[in-house]
């Protein structure tokens, strides 16, 4: 239990400048995109990860075979802030089994006919299962508020974007996961945090690496001219959404080493405070495995 108790205080101590406790106060230019904070050195957080992934394999067994929650990952960040290589490394050593990656793109029209929260509602993880979103239902108040004529695509009525429609789905928002974590359901809400020169070199790199090409897309760098809005919208977004029952974590994202060390001890914290265990097995569950001891002896 000692042991239990230091590893949750070492992760804690990692997360604290990370994790939004306060967020009517929140301001995203004080978090600093390149911070390394808590970790001496690359090789250190890199050797704190593997060991980190050595206990979310444990924790993972024991959810899938406990089938009591489900956890949901969902990252958020600009492009190339890192998503696919967070996901990748972050859960190289689970059971794909019991994980299922969910990239949510440009709604379909099937998508848009629904209610916003609709299509991430539908892939939500099992219970057992560890769920990751590659962006989320943050979306519609990211993207759709930076570009607003994408709301008109969702055909709303008159009277669903009279007032302040952004203040009106931070609630519906923080309703839906109060919903989900009172059901079993816990959420490990990250914000990939990366700087505007570092997003150019990364874009750059896709330019100029024949490897990489294939990641560029012109959109990305489109997007760029609407850095400032995005940063008023994460901001907003965060003092809106960051609850004591799903706070978000802004996690520093130009050194990628530090990013998936954050996000994988702020997964692993939410698992440890469930604390998953294997079933316990009835008396007669006990006497088919002493039967099956018996006939598997007298098998040989």
């Amino acid at each position: 239990m000692a042991k239990a108790n230091d590893e949750r205080a070492r992760i804690d101590d990692l997360l604290a400048p990370y994790r939004i406790d306060d967020p009517k106060s929140f301001q995203l230019s004080k978090h600093d995109p390149g911070s390394t904070d808590g970790v001496k050195s690359k090789a250190a957080a890199t050797q704190r990860l593997t060991d980190g992934i050595q206990r979310l394999t444990d924790l993972q067994t024991r959810l899938a075979a406990q089938e009591t929650y489900g956890v949901l990952l969902a990252l958020q960040a600009m492009d190339a802030a890192g998503k696919d290589g967070t996901i990748r490394h972050v859960m190289s050593g689970l059971n794909p089994q019991g994980v299922r990656v969910v990239s949510f793109k440009s709604p379909s029209t099937e998508e848009l006919a629904h209610h916003f929260l609709w299509r991430t509602t539908r892939d939500l993880p099992r219970r057992g299962e560890i769920g990751i979103f590659n962006r989320s239902h943050y979306e519609e108040v990211l993207v759709v508020r930076v570009h607003p004529e994408f709301l008109a695509g969702q055909h709303l009525p008159s009277e669903a974007t009279t007032g302040n429609i952004w203040k009106r789905r931070f609630r519906e928002i923080n309703d839906w996961e109060r919903n989900l974590v009172d059901n079993g359901f816990p959420i490990v809400k990250v914000f990939l945090h990366m700087s505007a020169d570092e997003q150019r070199r990364r874009i750059l790199a896709r330019i100029d690496t024949p490897a990489k090409n294939w990641k560029f897309s012109p959109l990305d760098v489109k997007e760029r001219e609407s850095w400032g809005d995005y940063q008023h919208a994460y901001e907003d977004m965060i003092r809106n959404t960051s609850t004591k029952y799903a706070p978000w974590y802004v996690v520093p994202a130009d050194k990628k080493w530090f990013a998936r060390l954050v996000v994988s001890e702020a997964l692993a914290a939410t698992m440890i405070d469930i604390d998953p265990q294997f079933p316990v097995l009835s008396e007669a569950r006990l006497a088919d495995l002493a039967k099956g001891r018996v006939e598997l002896e007298q098998s040989e």
